[in-house]
């Protein structure tokens, strides 16, 4: 059964990419963001009373909790910028960037948290990073004319560079707390980061403009978000971190195969071997 969990959580994290898409076709990303953040906070917020850890929030020290707003800063910016990513650029070469998030991950973790590494780990890197950058092709790294040719790319990296400290901070964060409590907290700030946001810069004016086909499509991003973590968690429960973690990551497979059918977005045959190098490496790390 734990099997199914595992697959359900890669299914509904590799669609999450792409209702989010179609979620952002005219509205602007940051709006989008702080709306489908809602969603992801109620299952954030479900889990936690699933598991009942609810009661530990008033044992939560002052450090751990610096930490976890911190780590929730990340994350708030890494999904800004993901999607706005999402937004301007092509989802098979935004999500492999992001994914690349994983070997900065390890980089931090050693300098910062002095976590070992062995040359299994460097392989897996290298393999890793070789995928990427066969994703990329060398038009999207030369100065054209068009503002989003290369601005997809700096939020894509921006993306890959939050989403590590979140793990970082969130890391450090969740050491005297338990995990699914510290992610729901994580989420508030995330909600609280969005909404200033979308205040900030003065684009509150453009929720009431937002198409009632694109709304759904925004939360149901957030419901396939909310879903994948509900499954990933169960997994995590019933089966072997070792296994869940590495199937899970196959979801930018299913993104990839969702964005062919329905954006019609084509991977070259250099990409296609970038894309089995960034999971065989990916695989491999979780393995090792």
């Amino acid at each position: 059964m734990w099997l199914l969990y595992a697959a359900g959580s890669a299914f509904f994290a590799g669609i999450t990419s792409i209702l989010a898409k179609c979620g952002i076709k005219k509205t602007d990303s940051t709006v989008a963001t702080a709306i489908r953040t809602i969603v992801v906070l109620l299952f954030s917020w479900l889990i936690v009373f699933l598991i009942g850890s609810q009661n530990q929030i008033t044992s939560i020290d002052g450090p751990t909790l610096l930490f976890l707003v911190l780590s929730g800063l990340a994350t708030g910016a890494s999904w800004l910028c993901y999607f706005h990513a999402l937004q301007i650029g092509d989802i098979n070469k935004v999500v492999p960037i992001d994914k690349s998030s994983t070997v900065l991950t390890i980089i931090l973790a050693l300098i910062f948290l002095h976590e070992g590494i062995n040359i299994y780990k460097v392989i897996a890197i290298i393999i890793i990073t070789a995928g990427i950058l066969l994703m990329i092709e060398k038009k999207d790294l030369v100065k054209t004319n068009s503002k989003n040719n290369q601005s997809w790319l700096l939020f894509a990296i921006g993306s890959a560079f939050f989403a590590s400290m979140t793990a970082i901070l969130g890391k450090i964060g969740i050491t005297n707390v338990e995990s699914n409590l510290g992610t729901a907290i994580r989420t508030s700030v995330v909600l609280v980061m969005a909404w200033l946001m979308v205040f900030v810069t003065g684009k509150q004016k453009e929720i009431h403009t937002i198409s009632k086909k694109e709304l759904i499509f925004i939360c149901l991003s957030g419901l396939a978000t909310g879903a994948s973590w509900l499954c990933y968690y169960r997994a995590l429960q019933l089966g072997p971190a070792s296994v869940v973690a590495p199937i899970d990551k196959l979801s930018v497979l299913v993104t990839v195969l969702f964005s062919y059918i329905v954006f019609k977005e084509r991977l070259s045959k250099k990409q296609i071997v970038g894309l089995l190098l960034l999971m065989l490496g990916t695989i491999a790390m979780a393995l090792l």
